[in-house]
């Protein structure tokens, strides 16, 4: 009977800790980032590549738990939406720097200037989560910021990519622009993904309404 006493009490501490943390690991992530971005180098992608592992490793931690537990505080389908959809936002992040490493391309400025849209959207996420389940109401209006952010962040990338694709001069330039697409591509990747984040935080606020 302990194993079924184990599995229908609520987990409440332990998902919202896991939450708390993985929004923490969306921050980190985008921070690694923007310090490649001004130093790059073996040793910065290096410490980018451990923050991703590490998310990694909490993101399966909290999918055994959701499979251990019957109760939940928050629906199991938006605990597991919130999780994959902050997993997602670091694996495209971790994406852009390995894409800049590979391709050693130096970083272009609205790179620069879209990462740090991206570390004001990880921050409101994770402010997000930390108030969702005392302040649900302050969550939602974070979760309001994530999502005018991701917006900034479309614009950005739009702009870049017309900028972008002025007048190539010749080959060289051509596969440049082609490898820049691709990194920008990745960073509105997770911009969408937070985007996802949002509205899944949205949701359950509006559950709980």
């Amino acid at each position: 009977m302990d194993w079924l006493k184990r599995f229908m009490k609520p987990k409440q501490d332990n998902f919202t800790a896991l939450l708390i943390q993985q929004g923490e690991y969306t921050i980190h992530v985008v921070e690694a980032l923007q310090a490649y971005l001004k130093k790059q180098s073996g040793k910065k992608s290096t410490q980018a590549r451990a923050v991703e592992k590490e998310a990694d490793e909490l993101q399966r931690i909290l999918v055994h738990e959701l499979m251990d537990t019957f109760v939940t505080p928050i629906d199991r389908e938006d605990i597991f939406a919130l999780s994959r959809a902050l997993d997602n936002f670091i694996d495209y992040v971790y994406d852009t720097v390995e894409e800049l490493e590979i391709f050693e391309l130096d970083a272009p400025e609205p790179v620069i200037e879209i990462a740090n849209l991206l570390h004001e959207m990880a921050t409101e996420l994770h402010m997000a989560i930390t108030q969702l389940i005392d302040y649900p109401g302050v969550a939602q209006e974070h979760a309001r910021r994530v999502k005018h952010l991701e917006n900034q962040v479309e614009d950005s990338y739009r702009v870049s990519l017309a900028a972008l694709f002025k007048g190539p001069q010749d080959i060289h330039q051509v596969m440049e622009i082609l490898k820049t697409r691709e990194v920008l591509r990745h960073l509105s990747n997770a911009a969408d993904q937070g985007d996802v984040a949002a509205d899944t935080v949205m949701d359950i606020v509006v559950k709980w309404s």
